[in-house]
């Protein structure tokens, strides 16, 4: 008999399977070579503004192609969203950044450099720019073509003379920019006789395992970095066949910024670097050329992206003959997330990563969520009231309800401290913390009880940490489980409990809405076994109404909005119930918990339950684990948490 998950499995072989064949259809890419002369006639003329693209139009385009719109109508580009979480900010700037280059303007002439704590996602936003860059040339509207055998493949249009560059723009209403390379010159004059309409051009494809498009750059021992690795050296191997040290075929192009050309350099931790490699880099940005010994200025095109961490741009700040560079930079901070939902993807995707042992571990719905709050809350400043003050930073930064504060608010308080997510506990820290966890427990099954005590044992037996900071990060712990995790797990077993007494909640909503009715009537309520009049019950409409946080003073317009809907549904012939009204269904199945909470004090009584109550517990952890994300182990413990949380009160 065939199983509903192995029914799912073979769904999800179909959609990937489906999903493959549509990519190789949308990348199916041609090859193509010829001479110059066929290249002005078939590619040229079919789409000049393409061929004659700079590496930052190139960049943009391929963002464009990568992106749509959102819900709101923005422009978003989908290369992110599975990757990265929490930083669409910076991800815009990133996108801006590109947007004005390819237009013109002079942030096209700056280095662009990203600057972050460790594990922000700097690496992890360049790494998904190149292989952006590497897809997009494998459709036919990222086609991008090079002069054949040209060590930095180049562009085919540079062979184009200068005195017709004119006539070539009134043609094509494109200008050309740059010049041929040392070694195309060579071989132009020496293969062809200066005929460059005969020289070969062909189709090339962005690889950074190919060196072609992409150059990564990452400095290994500062001290002994050697500026070869940038922009190549003598290959002695070929300077007896050529007989000359100058002749550009005798010249090493295994350089970085050759690899680039076209496309893309990153630079990993950028200012560990000599202060004569930023002169080069940035020289390279602003005038589009290296210079080496034995050539003429070689022109490149093409972006360079940067990285570094805050230790390392402190550090350069403080020294004055750096202004000149910064200024000369396009910096873009990439921090922290401080939305503990974005924070809690972030887990998720690193988990799906990691080994299948690890994978196949069941974590309770709130593990990641607790963790991510602990982690924002070491990236924020601390305010006045630091408790409450705290955890409703944390709630409004993850776009949540907080009494007291307008939406608007968040965006104050990022403008008030911008540098807030710039230190604090980094994602692999959490990851860490867990996979601890995981090793220290026997069962398949971690609760978020288990992940906050792990965290709490890293903290205290990490050296780096300062005792000061370990106190403060315990406290962080604390607040955590009080004000978010407490809640969640008691909301989870509160509507898990619910479902039992569906009934009476349906009978309470009733009696509520008798309630109000007769108070807004000014009116008595007769019993209906006595047949005795009495006035409206106000005392059980405010510990309703105080569930869902309703003020003495907003109770009327609450009780009016209620009684609307009510008529309303009246009207339609529907019956008003707990699902027409969202925060009224809220407050209802609050109140009923607390008038059932003595069923859930059963669960952890060493006496034994009646067969009733057995099976309302049975029935509770079942809905724990079919509708809420648990597993029996881990639904028997949060009972047995919120019982003692309960006990407490």
């Amino acid at each position: 008999m065939t199983t509903q998950s192995e029914v799912n499995r073979t769904e999800q072989q179909e959609d990937l399977l489906n999903s493959l064949i549509a990519f190789t259809k949308d990348h199916r890419a041609t090859y193509w070579s010829g001479t110059l002369s066929e290249f002005l006639e078939r590619v040229m003329t079919a789409d000049p503004q393409g061929a004659a693209r700079t590496s930052h139009q190139y960049m943009w385009d391929m963002i464009r192609w990568m992106g749509g719109e959102d819900e709101k109508g923005n422009f978003r580009c989908r290369l992110f969203d599975q990757e990265l979480f929490g930083v669409d900010e910076s991800i815009d700037r990133v996108v801006d950044y590109f947007k004005a280059a390819a237009a013109g303007s002079e942030v096209g002439r700056r280095l662009l450099l990203l600057l972050g704590p460790p594990s922000g996602g700097k690496s992890t936003l360049v790494i998904l720019l190149k292989r952006g860059l590497e897809e997009y040339s494998h459709t036919e509207a990222g086609a991008i073509y090079a002069i054949q055998g040209c060590p930095v493949h180049e562009s085919p249009l540079h062979l184009v003379p200068h005195s017709l560059r004119s006539r070539f723009r009134d043609t094509y209403g494109v200008d050309i920019k740059g010049e041929v390379c040392p070694h195309c010159r060579t071989r132009l004059e020496n293969d062809y006789q200066g005929d460059f309409l005969r020289m070969p051009v062909e189709r090339v494809f962005i690889s950074e395992a190919g060196r072609v498009g992409i150059g990564t750059y990452a400095p290994h021992d500062p001290t002994t970095a050697d500026l070869a690795d940038l922009v190549g050296s003598v290959d002695l191997s070929k300077v007896a066949e050529y007989g000359d040290e100058g002749d550009p075929r005798a010249w090493s192009w295994s350089g970085a910024v050759y690899a680039a050309s076209r496309g893309m350099l990153e630079m990993i931790e950028i200012l560990k670097v000599k202060r004569e490699f930023l002169y080069l880099l940035l020289t390279l940005t602003q005038e589009k050329n290296v210079k080496v010994s034995r050539f003429p200025l070689i022109y490149l095109d093409e972006t360079i992206l940067a990285h570094t961490n805050l230790a390392e741009f402190r550090k350069f700040l403080q020294e004055s003959e750096n202004e000149a560079l910064l200024d000369r930079m396009v910096i873009i901070q990439v921090p922290y997330t401080l939305n503990y939902k974005d924070e809690a993807r972030i887990y998720k995707k690193l988990i799906s990563s990691a080994a299948a042992a690890f994978r196949e571990v069941h974590l309770d719905p709130h593990v990641l969520h607790a963790a991510a709050v602990f982690a924002i809350l070491t990236r924020l400043h601390d305010g006045e009231d630091k408790e409450l003050e705290m955890g409703k930073k944390v709630r409004l930064y993850a776009n949540e309800e907080v009494d007291g504060y307008a939406h608007a608010e968040t965006e104050r308080l990022k403008q008030r401290m911008p540098d807030e997510g710039l230190a604090g506990i980094s994602p692999r820290f959490v990851i860490n913390s867990l996979s601890n966890a995981i090793i220290q427990s026997n069962a398949k099954s971690i609760t978020t009880m288990d992940v906050l005590l792990a965290l709490k044992d890293s903290i205290e037996n990490d050296a780096r940490i300062d005792p000061k900071r370990k106190r403060k990060w315990i406290d962080y712990l604390v607040l955590a489980r009080k004000d978010f995790y407490n809640r969640w797990v008691k909301e989870d077993v509160h509507k898990a409990l619910f479902v039992s007494f569906e009934q009476e909640a349906q009978d309470l909503l009733d009696k509520y809405l008798d309630e109000v009715e007769a108070t807004l009537d000014n009116r008595h309520i007769k019993d209906p076994i006595t047949n005795e009049e009495r006035k409206p019950d106000e005392r059980f409409l405010r510990a309703v109404e105080e569930k869902i946080h309703i003020s003495d003073s907003g109770k009327q317009s609450f009780r009016q909005e209620v009684v609307r809907k009510a008529m309303g549904a009246y009207k339609r012939g529907e019956k008003f119930t707990l699902d027409s009204h969202a925060q009224l269904h809220n407050a209802v199945q609050q109140y009923l918990f607390e008038q059932r909470r003595d069923v859930l004090r059963l669960v952890s009584s060493t006496t034994r339950p009646d067969e009733e109550v057995r099976q309302k517990i049975s029935v509770v952890e079942k809905r724990l684990v079919e509708e809420y994300g648990y597993d029996s182990h881990s639904a028997r413990e949060a009972l047995n948490y919120v019982t003692t949380l309960m006990a407490q009160e």
